[in-house]
């Protein structure tokens, strides 16, 4: 069933709940996807007996983009993680009798909400969530950007000024970045930039951590950081995929899965 979210923060979300059983999965995609990309996540959460909530993220699928926070900032992974309470209160689900699945960013608002959530149990596949080393020619190119765009804010004005930085990041950003509208570029600057190390030992649920050896976006020395850090982790990797396991390899993947959703579901 398809519905919509009217959030308090000022943002439609578009979302699905299929299936049933007294436990529920929240269901989150990366960036620059979809409902549609983790498709046969669902469906195979399904034929475990789970009701499947999955969603459409603000700036992604049908959802509206999220707009500016009160002080002028872009939104950050808290205010999706509190989009997500807000509607698993809609939906009156009991978060002891949740699992989180997140890909990639969805993995980002996964782990933030099992921080501060008392949750059955939690899946990571590529996840995202720790900040990755930078060189010293990485932030040489930062400092001398922030330097061109305060320049160029003072001697062209500051709706100028911005189209000449767009333009600029435009032909250097990633294809995430490029593709994305100019708020939702905002975000992923302020969202990859976050580090959730921190609120890793935080997470009381078992964690399973489903990872692509090959995976070049989020590389496998994060799982190894999150497994170290998340008290009860495991980690399983699968040879020859990349940043998208579950669509590289997904018979081994969703029997992975399978095996552990229903682990899950008997100790309920």
């Amino acid at each position: 069933m398809d519905k919509q979210l009217n959030y308090d923060g000022g943002v439609t979300m578009h979302y699905t709940v299929t299936g049933e059983g007294p436990a529920t999965i929240l269901l989150m995609h990366g960036w620059g996807c979809s409902t549609a990309t983790v498709e046969s996540l669902r469906a195979v959460s399904e034929r475990c007996g789970y009701r499947v909530i999955t969603v459409d993220f603000p700036g992604h699928g049908l959802s509206t983009d999220p707009p500016e926070r009160l002080d002028g900032t872009p939104w950050g992974v808290d205010d999706y993680t509190k989009l997500m309470e807000q509607l698993l209160r809609h939906e009156s689900v009991d978060s002891k009798m949740l699992t989180l699945i997140g890909h990639s960013f969805g993995g980002r608002v996964a782990i933030l909400f099992a921080s501060r959530n008392d949750v059955d149990s939690v899946i990571l596949v590529d996840s995202a969530g720790v900040k990755p080393r930078r060189s010293f020619s990485y932030y040489r190119r930062v400092y001398t950007f922030k330097a061109i765009k305060w320049l160029v804010n003072i001697f062209l004005g500051k709706k100028r000024g911005t189209e000449v930085v767009e333009h600029m990041r435009s032909k250097r950003g990633s294809a995430d970045y490029n593709q994305a509208s100019p708020m939702m570029r905002r975000v992923l600057s302020k969202v990859v930039n976050e580090d959730l190390t921190g609120v890793m030992p935080l997470i009381k649920a078992p964690t399973l951590l489903m990872w692509g050896e090959n995976d070049t976006a989020t590389p496998l020395s994060d799982a190894e950081v999150m497994k170290r850090l998340i008290p009860d982790a495991g980690l399983v990797t699968f040879t020859g995929c990349g940043h998208y396991s579950f669509l590289d390899n997904p018979r081994a993947f969703m029997s992975v899965l399978t095996n552990f959703l229903t682990s899950r579901k008997k100790s309920h």
